[in-house]
C-alpha cells in the first residue's frame, strides 16, 4: 500500500476570471471546490495510475467531510485522523495570472495527534508512505524525523516533499526519495544553482547523506536524478503551462506509482517528468491518457555513471 500524509489539507475553492484587480469588485465566471493538499495530489494520481493508495492525516468540520467524501468518490481509501477543529479553505484564482489565499489552518490536539501516529505502528515492509507539503506550526517541528523513525522499525520505505529544514532532519533516515528543486539544493548549500551540471555533485552530497533517490526539479527545463548508480537528466516535453498547482505533487507521484509498478529508477523518472507536465498542461490532475500522450516526448539521458 500506498499512503499519503497531508498534515494540513484543505479545500481548494479555484475561482477564474480574466483579469483580477486588486481593491476592486471582481465578478468570477467559473468557481469550483476540489479536495487540496499535497499528499492528497499525491494520492489522486496514484489512483489515475491504477495504484492503491490511502490518505492519511488531520480532517475536521464539514470542511473536512467535504474533502473525504471527494477522495472515496474518486477511489482513494481514506483513513484521516478526526480533529475538533476545521479543516481550511484556500482560494486559488485563475485569472491574468495566479494568486493564491492560504488559510493557516487547524490547531491540533496532542491527543489527535497521538491517534494519527498510532497509525504508521500497523504498517509493514513493502509499504510507502509520502510526506507531503510543510508541517504545521501546531505540530512538533521534527513530527516527520519521529514518523520516519517509526517507519524505519517497520521496514517501510518513505518519500519526502517538505521544506528544506523537515527534509534535512529526515535525511540520515534513508528516505527512499527526496525532491527539493533547484532553488532549495541551493539554498541548502549556499550556493546559485543554474544547470543540471551544476547540480549533480550537491544532489551526490544528499546522496551520501542518505537519500536513496534524489529528483531536482528545474520547472520548464525538466529535472535529474541522482542516486547511487549515477545521474540522469529528463527534458520537459512540449505544452502550455496552464496550471502550476500540482505538478510537482505529480511528478512525486509518478516516481512511487512507478516504483511500485516495478520499473527501474531510470524509468520511473522517465514517468515521474511525465507526470508533473501532464497536471501542468492541465487544468486539474492528470488522467492516465494525459501521461501516455506524452510519455514518448520525454528522454533520459545518463550524465554521469556511478
Amino acid at each position: 500500500m500506498i499512503y499519503t500524509l497531508t498534515l494540513n489539507p484543505s479545500i481548494d475553492y479555484y475561482v477564474s476570471l480574466p483579469v483580477f484587480e486588486a481593491g476592486q469588485v471582481n465578478r468570477v465566471e467559473q468557481a469550483e471546490k476540489v479536495a487540496g493538499g499535497k499528499g492528497i495530489n499525491v494520492s489522486l494520481v496514484l489512483k489515475n495510475y491504477d495504484v492503491e493508495t490511502e490518505a492519511l492525516g488531520f480532517l475536521g468540520g464539514s470542511t473536512g467531510q467535504f474533502i473525504r467524501s471527494e477522495l472515496e468518490k474518486q477511489g482513494v481509501l481514506t483513513a484521516f485522523t478526526p480533529i475538533a477543529d476545521e479543516t481550511r479553505i484556500n482560494v486559488k484564482i485563475r485569472a491574468d495570472q495566479e494568486s493564491e489565499l492560504n488559510a493557516a489552518g487547524p490547531v491540533i490536539q496532542d491527543a489527535e495527534l497521538e491517534t494519527l501516529l498510532a497509525t504508521f505502528e500497523t504498517m509493514q515492509s513493502g509499504d510507502i508512505v509520502v510526506f507531503a507539503g510543510s508541517i504545521p506550526s501546531s505540530l512538533p517541528h521534527d513530527l516527520y524525523k519521529k514518523i520516519a523513525l517509526l517507519l524505519n522499525e517497520r521496514g517501510v520505505k518513505f518519500a519526502v516533499d517538505t521544506t528544506k529544514e523537515a527534509m534535512l532532519e529526515v535525511l540520515p533516515l534513508g528516505p527512499f526519495m527526496i525532491k527539493p528543486n533547484h532553488h532549495e539544493l541551493g539554498e541548502i548549500f549556499d550556493v546559485d544553482i543554474t544547470s543540471k551540471e551544476m547540480a549533480v555533485p550537491y544532489a551526490q552530497q544528499l546522496v551520501e547523506r542518505g537519500a536513496e533517490n534524489v529528483i531536482i526539479s528545474f520547472a520548464g527545463d525538466g529535472a535529474l536524478l541522482v542516486n547511487k548508480q549515477g545521474a540522469y537528466t529528463a527534458n520537459t516535453p512540449k505544452g502550455k503551462l496552464v496550471n502550476s498547482v500540482g505538478a510537482g505533487d505529480s511528478l512525486v507521484a509518478g516516481f512511487v506509482a512507478s516504483h511500485a509498478l516495478g520499473r527501474p529508477p531510470e524509468e520511473a523518472f522517465r514517468y515521474a517528468v511525465t507526470t508533473g507536465s501532464a497536471s501542468a498542461y492541465s487544468f486539474g490532475l492528470c488522467t492516465k491518457a494525459d501521461i501516455e500522450r506524452l510519455l514518448t516526448d520525454v528522454e533520459v539521458v545518463e550524465l554521469i555513471q556511478s
